[in-house]
């Protein structure tokens, strides 16, 4: 089967549970958040749901267990936490759960920021993305300029394909 046609047998529309990792920010002020949310519904996806936690491991991985456990969730994106400084955790989690790593996530990631957005402080990005059981799960950092290159570039132009790929 060639890549269009295995695009072409995926879902129209993705359920996504939307984690924003930040110590700061709420659901009424988290931009990037409402960015993928945005992007998603323009796209015919559906938000199973959208929350704000604390960047804390055991919060982070707690959560995504939950989305994963989550019949209603084929998605999980979560954004924020992925840079290095001390408090910023997210890829330490994500990574540690994964079972199966899309290292060309992160890869592509971070050569679209170079080359597209930022020059050389994409270095400083750690997004991550992947598999864990039947769910995709990609991590992206939390500023929406970040947010907005990842989801277009990356993101909405293979996630239904990712998830027929998982379900198949």
């Amino acid at each position: 089967m060639s890549y269009m046609e295995h695009k072409g047998a995926a879902p129209s529309s993705v359920r996504v549970q939307i984690i924003t990792v930040s110590d700061t920010r709420t659901l009424e002020t988290d931009k990037s958040g409402m960015l993928i949310s945005e992007l998603l519904a323009d796209n015919n996806h559906q938000i199973s749901e959208r929350i704000v936690i604390k960047d804390d491991q055991e919060t982070i991985k707690n959560t995504v267990q939950q989305g994963v456990a989550n019949r209603e969730v084929d998605a999980i994106l979560l954004n924020g936490g992925t840079g290095i400084s001390k408090r910023d955790v997210t890829y330490e989690v994500i990574e540690s759960m994964l079972e199966k790593e899309l290292t060309g996530f992160g890869e592509l990631f971070r050569m679209l920021s170079f080359t597209e957005d930022i020059g050389s402080p994409a270095m400083l990005s750690r997004a991550v993305g992947g598999v864990l059981e039947n769910t995709a799960i990609f991590a992206l950092p939390g500023s929406s300029g970040a947010v907005k290159l990842g989801m277009s570039r990356l993101i909405l132009p293979e996630l239904p394909h990712v998830v027929r790929e998982i379900n198949k």
